[in-house]
């Protein structure tokens, strides 16, 4: 496929200026001060950089020096010298700033009726409690504490209890199953667990005691089970010696909860957190407390204009690294109030969402594309039922959004007036780096916008090694970031070579994305390297496949991989998740190629077409296209874990739907609605 085509389809010509309304009290409101910004942090990173880490965080001890570079070997040490506590800075400084009796965090549960909230105070004495209960379990700085847990406040309450010491919290979605939670916390020899005995999801009860249990007997580092009773189950087991009720342990810390924060160097390891990993196998990522805290603060305030009386929901799951940049670290270090969420967009109704904003008066929303996309299957009479004008800015993250979901959230609940802040970033980098500024940057449906003040991002051709600029008129190509910023990972827990291989392809930071830039600077993710397709010694962007499959009116989400072929090498593969009531027919099939055909080709034709209830995905709306390619090229028994999806019922239904596809059985072909349809293509 030629870049001028790729440009086309992907060059959004609509665009949208920034909102006046709020522009004159914005921490960067206008263009201009955006270029300045990237300027000067640009021709000097360390007073930019400086002037970030003072103006936003408290330190115990000023550092030394900035930043401290091995360029050698990859290692950049920030701030050094420098004394904090991640903990302190979220919640200590905030009771003598004014904020004492401000909500620091609201919980909503799945039933309309659950919902908790602390103030700054509150969480001030809870976070002490658990600080002591943790310490009297001999859990000193550098232990490793693992949380498995659902979304409820005791997560969030945990890991700045583990901040507060100076232990490393490790965050194990409670959505995996033995294999996911077994080699995580054998992977950081865990002296902790805290656990709760269940998680609440769509109406149903997920044991994660009952689960643990297993599951420890090959986990020999682990001293201490700390459960809380949250769902009420009855006939939990709980081992003498070992295991311990979180209320139990915790009332013993009532008369005098208040507990000193260990002064930690600023680049001492905060966090410890796996990414899904794409090749099947978790990447252990480690973030230091001064630089990454640093770096939450920086991104939270100016990529969406936090105010002090904001109520901030991040609906991701704190499992994810999004939960703990934006959902904890960000918004608290700020002395913003958060929202939290156990439950699903869709249960009991499509409303969920809405509701909440309207009930807690959200101010900004931050969720990911497919959460938009499966929402928008619904009738749009879901979102016109609540009052959703407290929202001042609305968020993407976790994939690549298409235009078109773009362009209805923007309508329907931004009523086609707010900016929606759309960010690329990853585990590996801490925050945000490329994003609009909410009342600074021209929008693009679709369009990431352009890199961050202080990161240099690029492009680079598959030519281009060792830092080598792109070929003469490459806008494609590998996106990389050339300069170091403060919330990039420490390294990989145990494994230098994984973290090397960031780096040992150009010399500096390589993502493993895709990307175009066009001629205003702005930046397209395209997705993975790998997710691209050889046809016939023609290589094809699955992104583009699928935008094209977007815009047509039937589907609500589209994934495209590559199939073996005999003759071309590769085929294509697409997956369909229709909208609702849209019958599964061969018409619709037919219509689907004939729309790829003429938007891009017939080399782009796709060999097959399966429609599917549901794609893999994890809870961070992230799609596992791995599986999807295992499927397509018959490969079911290598799979890989499937404990990191959200809904793992799905892989059976697929391959099924997959083996009738192939085998030109086509007698299921209705519309999703009434009978079995796990045959169904």
């Amino acid at each position: 496929m030629s870049q001028e085509r790729i440009t086309t389809l992907l060059n959004e010509n609509r665009s949208y200026l920034p909102p006046e309304h709020g522009k004159t009290s914005a921490w960067v409101c206008g263009a201009e001060e955006y270029d300045a910004l990237c300027r000067r942090a640009l021709e000097d990173p360390s007073d930019f950089w400086g002037a970030r880490a003072s103006q936003l965080v408290h330190w115990f001890k000023r550092w030394d020096k900035v930043l401290e570079a091995d360029e050698v070997n990859h290692k950049y040490k920030w701030f050094t010298g420098g004394k904090l506590n991640a903990s302190f800075n979220c919640i200590d400084r905030h009771l003598i700033s004014g904020r004492r009796n401000k909500a620091a965090l609201i919980w909503q549960g799945e039933k309309e009726t659950d919902v908790r909230c602390y103030t700054y105070q509150m969480l001030y004495t809870e976070v002490c409690r658990v600080a002591h209960a943790l310490s009297s379990l001999r859990i000193r700085k550098g232990d490793h504490v693992a949380l498995y847990m659902p979304m409820i406040p005791e997560l969030f309450i945990a890991m700045l209890a583990c901040a507060r010491i100076g232990a490393i919290h490790t965050a194990i979605f409670s959505g995996y199953a033995e294999g996911g939670v077994r080699s995580r916390i054998q992977g950081c020899k865990a002296r902790v667990v805290i656990t709760a005995d269940a998680a609440v999801r769509g109406g149903k009860f997920k044991p994660l005691k009952a689960n643990l249990d297993p599951i420890l007997e090959k986990c020999p580092s682990v001293a201490h089970v700390v459960v809380v009773k949250h769902a009420g189950l009855e006939n939990v087991h709980m081992q003498r010696n070992r295991d311990i009720w979180w209320h139990d342990l915790i009332d013993d810390f009532t008369l005098n909860p208040d507990f000193p924060c260990e002064p930690m160097d600023s680049n001492d390891t905060l966090f410890l957190l796996h990414t899904s990993g794409s090749t099947g196998k978790p990447t252990g990522v480690m973030h230091s407390t001064g630089g990454y805290l640093t770096y939450a603060a920086h991104t939270t305030q100016w990529c969406f204009d936090m105010r002090d009386d904001d109520v901030y929901w991040c609906t991701a799951d704190a499992g994810w690294i999004t939960g703990h940049t934006y959902g904890v670290y960000g918004p608290l270090s700020l002395g913003a109030t958060t929202l939290m969420f156990e439950g699903i967009p869709t249960w009991p109704y499509p409303d969920r969402y809405w509701r909440i904003v309207e009930n807690f008066r959200v101010n900004i929303l931050y969720t990911a594309p497919t959460v938009i996309r499966s929402l928008m299957r619904m009738n749009e009479a879901w979102t016109e039922r609540y009052d959703l004008r407290s929202l001042r800015i609305l968020g993407s993250v976790g994939e690549p959004i298409n235009p078109e979901a773009w362009q209805w959230y923007h309508k329907h609940i931004g009523s086609g007036e707010l900016p929606i802040v759309d960010t690329w970033w990853q585990t590996e980098t801490g925050g945000a780096m490329i994003a609009p500024m909410p009342y600074a940057t021209k929008l693009k449906p679709g369009s990431a916008s352009k890199p961050l003040p202080g990161i240099d991002a690029t492009v680079m051709g598959s030519a281009a090694r060792d830092g080598e600029e792109p070929e003469a008129g490459c806008k494609a190509g590998h996106l990389v970031i050339r300069r170091p910023w403060p919330g990039m990972m420490q390294g990989v827990f145990n494994d230098e070579e994984k973290y090397q291989s960031y780096f040992s392809r150009f010399g500096c930071y390589a993502s493993g994305d895709a990307a175009e830039i066009d001629q205003d600077g702005y930046f397209w993710i395209l997705g993975r390297i790998d997710d691209s397709i050889n046809v016939s010694g023609h290589r094809l962007s699955t992104a583009e496949i699928e935008a094209v499959l977007a815009t047509c009116p039937e589907v609500g989400e589209a994934a495209v991989v590559p199939m073996p072929h005999a003759l071309k090498g590769e085929g294509i593969y697409a997956y369909v998740v229709t909208r609702d009531e849209v019958p599964w027919s061969a018409d619709l099939r037919a219509k689907l190629r004939d729309a790829v055909r003429r938007d891009i080709g017939a080399l782009a034709t796709p060999e097959y077409i399966q429609f599917v209830d549901g794609m893999p995905k994890t809870t961070s709306g992230k799609i596992i296209r791995r599986m999807l390619r295992k499927i397509a090229g018959d490969s079911y028994e290598d799979i890989g874990d499937t404990t990191s999806l959200a809904e793992p019922e799905v892989i059976p239904k697929i391959i099924s739907g997959h083996r009738n596809l192939v085998a030109g059985r086509h007698e299921t072909e209705n519309a999703p609605e009434g009978g079995d349809n796990s045959n169904a293509e």
